[in-house]
């Protein structure tokens, strides 16, 4: 490149970067167009005349980010800085606060959110802070966990939402497994229920948690399952689960007679809705939310970046 046309790009990333004029002000004084400007300037960059430095914080963070979307065509991924030296408490703190910035900046009026359950999305919603909106309606997309287990239970976190947001909520009054196939399709049936699923269709955006796997014993719900219920799983080689359905490391859903008896809605449902959001994090996850990002089941990933790292690597051992 000659010296005269290396000296003019590098006077224009002086204007803008060190200067902070604007392209139009720049193209006035240099006596050239707008977009010869912005052409210069990625330009500039292109030829090593500017470097862009991002201080006090790790860039591979991001570029981390843009891999996973990259990979599994996201719409959006936000990832926490893992600090070796915290305990999982603290990280699991540092991914609720993350997360709850995150989804409080989505919400807008007129929105109709659905929320599962579970300590990720319980903590994500009580980081969230209040937003005045109107016309929001905040809706459970499953069944709730039995007496014993009631912790996060999905009521109590659909009103503690519909509040922060002055929104309208609307309940679940059964558990998520049912004793039969028969119970489950009279609850889904009934008048009761009618009005819950005509707001299912109505979905803009869902906040769900995902299970790990069987022998992972977080879960709060997973007492409702019967020994049959888990022999058939280990059988199919269940590796996680959603909304409170069963996947294998395929993300084909498990559609056995535990499917049938749950109330909540399915991982087909939940990819058609515009923001399917899965909060969740911990190495012995990756398994778990690997499935769910090939399928397309989510949209946006919140997690940190040691998870992040181990569902790439398990992608491309594929």
């Amino acid at each position: 490149m000659k010296e005269d046309k290396k000296k003019l790009l590098a006077k224009v990333a002086y204007m803008y970067y060190e200067q902070e004029l604007t392209q139009a002000q720049i193209a006035k004084e240099l006596a050239i167009y707008r977009t010869t400007v912005s052409r210069m300037l990625s330009q500039a960059k292109a030829e090593g005349i500017v470097e862009i430095k991002i201080n006090h914080f790790d860039a591979s963070l991001f570029e981390l980010e843009e891999q996973l979307k990259q990979t599994f065509g996201l719409t959006a991924v936000e990832l926490v800085a893992t600090d070796s030296d915290a305990s999982e408490e603290a990280k699991e703190e540092q991914l609720a606060e993350t997360a709850g910035t995150w989804i409080r900046r989505q919400l807008s009026d007129d929105m109709v959110i659905g929320l599962s359950w579970g300590a990720s999305v319980g903590r994500a919603v009580n980081k969230i802070d209040p937003k005045q909106l109107s016309d929001v309606s905040v809706v459970p997309v499953v069944g709730g966990p039995s007496h014993i287990n009631s912790r996060y239970h999905v009521n109590t976190l659909v009103y503690e939402l519909a509040r922060k947001l002055n929104g309208h909520s609307l309940f679940v009054n059964a558990t998520v497994i049912q004793e039969t196939k028969e119970l489950a399709e009279g609850i889904f049936n009934s008048k009761y229920f009618h009005d819950l699923k005509e707001y299912w269709k109505r979905l803009d955006l869902v906040i769900v948690g995902v299970g790990g796997p069987l022998s992972y014993h977080k879960s709060q719900w997973r007492d409702l399952l019967s020994p049959a219920d888990y022999e058939e799983l280990k059988l199919r080689e269940a590796v996680g689960d959603c909304c409170c359905r069963f996947y294998d490391s395929y993300g084909k859903l498990l559609n056995g007679a535990l499917n049938q008896r749950t109330i909540g809605l399915s991982i087909e449902e939940l990819a058609d809705v515009p923001q399917s959001v899965g909060i969740a994090r911990g190495i012995s996850k990756a398994r778990s939310i690997a499935p769910l990002l090939e399928r397309g089941y989510l949209k946006t990933l919140i997690t940190d970046q040691e998870t992040a790292q181990e569902i790439l690597r398990l992608s491309q051992r594929k």
